[in-house]
């Protein structure tokens, strides 16, 4: 007999030194933890950001080393009617003398009159570092409140850059912290559920908790190589937790089934490790290749999740090869204690007469029409979801600008006052300009006309009374203009704006300066430059992982069938996971159904980001469905046969499984800002389509209606005979076994 396969090898090492290798695991944990603690965290710089021209922009802009102090407002407005002048000029020079005292004050500029007469502005800066101007805003906050209860007559805000990043701040390290709270309870719920025993529910949460912590200390490590982001420890978080926990219910199942078989703990480890362990190594290895797709974007976004969710992973298959078999070997019958009654007797492993696995009663059921019929079954599934994928051909992209963000806080709310009332104050372009100092006065000049074109022109925002703001930095080499339009950032008028700067307005003013260069920025230019980008991006990465996986596929199931059904499987799962977010987000009909405001858009990071996360944790599920599947057809089972048993057997792994990521998908739906609506609806449907539909109707017709075709592959791949399992599924009397 061959050496047995390394996941054998391993969890037999484990299963027979559980404490050593519980040891080895918690000191791995904990120095990967207290080292990354020790490194420090390396966070990317706007530079490492930058992409396309607004990016060039930024680059330009942080070469001009301005002194950009946080900015923050006073807004006075009245509660009804015309602004009484006299009482607001009253309620700004009370709240300018108030201010003026207050501990982070470095001066209080003239109140400016709207336009319209409609408000008064009075401007604050602040001293110290702007990117924590929000960390220290409060005393501010509490003065102008204090001049609301003087002047009640009138409406006294606080409002800006500073006052909504504290509110914002405020709002969604709530809805973190809930989501946080939540995901931990309903994640342990679903699983006590499935096995019906608490201690068999806690081991994949243990494991997948312990998996995260090991991994967040490595990827603060790897910053230093590649920069982290703020969605680095979520992502590493969300991904983690589904992972590890889907390892873990795929091991421990196994090795409950073997022992409900009346194998020993040893040999149940064994037999799990040499079945599950060996699809855990496949899917993983799978998830891998998906996310190290995103390095292709050269975005350092995508690198850093890329990488966090990388070394989540490869930390979760290590996990359940070694500390996993040690836990259940040393815990034996106790892993299925203390039982909650009734839902053991729903959950606990049950089997027939010759030992076998006995079958369930639903699924059946729902796969006859795929084994009886399956070229119609396959034809309608699969019209379903294409039906389903149609609407992602109109997909729009952009990111999410102020008037996305929740209107729930006050800061918000004063915010569509002063844009109302200061249009300048809402959506800006950023033209920014690097020329020789001896041609500082000439683009100048150029800039001013500039601005004075642009103010003409109805997709630009009226000129203020005194004139525009060119900025100029004190080398005299870097010069900046905001041009403002009155347009939300989203609104098409904004886009069609900044086409016309960049296209006409700019090139016509700067062009003939010598030595110069220039780029157009701001809200607008990011995201549609950062959308630009994903187009371009989406197709390599694509073919990168499509490739890589078909390869994985093709000789882990020596099968190209196999693998090229796997791929298009999945690619329907993703489109019709893309399609049913757009019919969602881009429409109106869900907005009060799911307490959001359409941007009739999807966030321009997320189909490139969720593509991968989508093909590579549906891996899981097709790895370990075909792996019984193949199961059934080496013990001698018929293709039909095969299929039915591998569905079955795996159906309610595959569905618990499944249930945890829908739930904590799910719960970040709940969140207020519009990117992580879409993040959780889009994974957790996704995931819903592919657990259900994909693997429970189009996977099974598809492989009985290719019947042994399934398993066909070239010579070179064909795999050499080998010795059956050491305890195949019972076929039936008639068939033969496959040799």
């Amino acid at each position: 007999m061959g050496s047995r396969p390394v996941t054998v090898r391993m969890a037999r090492w484990s299963a027979e030194h559980p404490w050593r290798a519980i040891a080895l695991w918690v000191v791995f944990v904990a120095v990967c933890f207290i080292g990354g603690s020790a490194a420090g965290l390396n966070e990317a710089t706007s530079g490492d950001q930058a992409i396309g021209e607004a990016g060039r922009a930024g680059l330009i802009v942080d070469a001009g080393d301005f002194d950009d102090p946080a900015v923050d407002n006073v807004l006075i407005t009245s509660r009804g009617g015309a602004l009484d002048q006299a009482a607001a000029k009253a309620a700004a020079d009370d709240a300018a003398a108030r201010l003026r005292t207050v501990a982070g004050v470095a001066g209080v500029g003239q109140p400016i009159t709207a336009r319209d007469g409609s408000a008064l502005l009075l401007p604050i800066t602040m001293s110290g570092d702007p990117e924590t101007a929000s960390d220290r805003v409060q005393p501010l906050r509490d003065a102008t409140a204090t001049v609301q209860a003087a002047h009640p007559q009138l409406r006294v805000e606080q409002v800006g850059g500073p006052s909504i990043g504290q509110a914002l701040d405020d709002t969604l390290g709530k809805d973190f912290k809930r989501a946080e709270l939540l995901s931990l309870p309903v994640t342990l719920a679903i699983l006590i559920i499935a096995f019906g025993a608490l201690i068999a529910a806690s081991v994949p949460v243990l494991l997948a908790l312990s998996s995260v912590a090991a991994a967040m200390g490595l990827s603060t490590l790897a910053s230093h190589l590649v920069p982290a982001t703020d969605t680095t420890a979520p992502v590493i978080l969300l991904i983690g937790m589904a992972v590890g926990v889907d390892y873990s219910l795929f091991y421990i199942r196994r090795e409950r089934e073997e022992r409900a078989k009346g194998r020993s703990g040893l040999d149940a480890v064994e037999i799990a490790a040499e079945t599950s362990g060996h699809a855990v190594v496949v899917s993983g290895f799978a998830v891998i290749i998906s996310m190290a797709g995103l390095l292709l974007a050269g975005d350092v976004v995508f690198s850093s999740l890329a990488i966090g969710s990388i070394l989540v992973v490869a930390v979760a298959v290590t996990g359940s090869l070694t500390v996993l078999p040690a836990l259940l070997a040393k815990l034996g019958r106790w892993v299925d204690r203390p039982r909650v009654p009734l839902l053991w007797r729903l959950t606990a492993p049950r089997t027939g007469r010759h030992g076998e696995p006995r079958k369930p009663r639903l699924w059946p059921a729902v796969l006859r029409p795929a084994l009886r019929a399956p070229v119609v079954t396959l034809i309608i599934s699969v019209g379903l979801l294409l039906a389903l994928a149609a609407p992602a051909l109109g997909m729009k992209l952009k990111f999410p600008g102020m008037e996305d963000l929740p209107r729930t806080t006050p800061a918000m709310q004063a915010y569509d006052r002063l844009t109302a009332a200061f249009p300048s104050a809402g959506t800006n372009h950023v033209v920014a300009v690097r020329a020789p100092a001896d041609q500082a006065g000439r683009v100048s000049a150029a800039l001013t006309d500039l601005s004075a074109r642009a103010a003409g022109d109805p997709l630009f925002a009226p000129a203020e009374a005194d004139g525009p703001k060119i900025e100029v930095s004190a080398d005299r080499r870097v010069s900046v203009l905001e041009v403002p339009t009155p347009y939300a950032s989203r609104d098409d008028r904004s886009v069609q704006s900044l086409e016309k700067l960049r296209a006409d307005l700019v090139p016509a003013e700067l062009r003939g300066v010598p030595g110069i260069e220039y780029a157009v920025g701001g809200g607008v230019a990011d995201s549609e430059d950062y959308a630009q980008h994903v187009r371009d991006k989406l197709p390599l990465v694509m073919g990168f992982v499509l490739v890589l996986t078909f390869l994985v596929m093709a000789f882990t199931f020596r099968s190209v069938v196999i693998a090229a059904s796997s791929i298009a499987l999945n690619l329907l799962s993703a489109g019709a996971a893309y399609g049913l977010l757009v019919l969602i987000f881009q429409g109106e009909w869900a907005q009060g159904l799911l307490g959001f405001t359409s941007m009739g858009a999807i966030v321009s990071w997320l189909p490139l980001f969720l593509f991968v996360v989508l093909f590579g944790l549906s891996m899981d599920y097709h790895v370990f469905v075909v792996s019984r599947i193949r199961e059934g057809v080496r013990a001698g089972m018929s293709n039909r046969d095969a299929v039915s048993y591998g569905i079955t057997s795996s159906a309610g792994v595959v569905t618990s499984a499944a249930i945890v990521m829908v739930g904590v998908f799910s719960i970040f739906a709940t969140l207020s800002t519009i990117d992580m609506k879409q993040l959780g609806i889009g994974l957790a449907a996704a995931i819903l389509l592919d657990a259900t539909i994909i693997r429970g109707v189009v996977l099974p017709a598809l492989m009985t209606m290719l019947g042994d075709a399934n398993w066909w592959a070239p010579r070179f791949l064909r795999p050499r005979p080998a010795p059956a399992p050491a305890d195949p599924p019972t076929p039936a009397p008639e068939l033969v076994p496959v040799p």
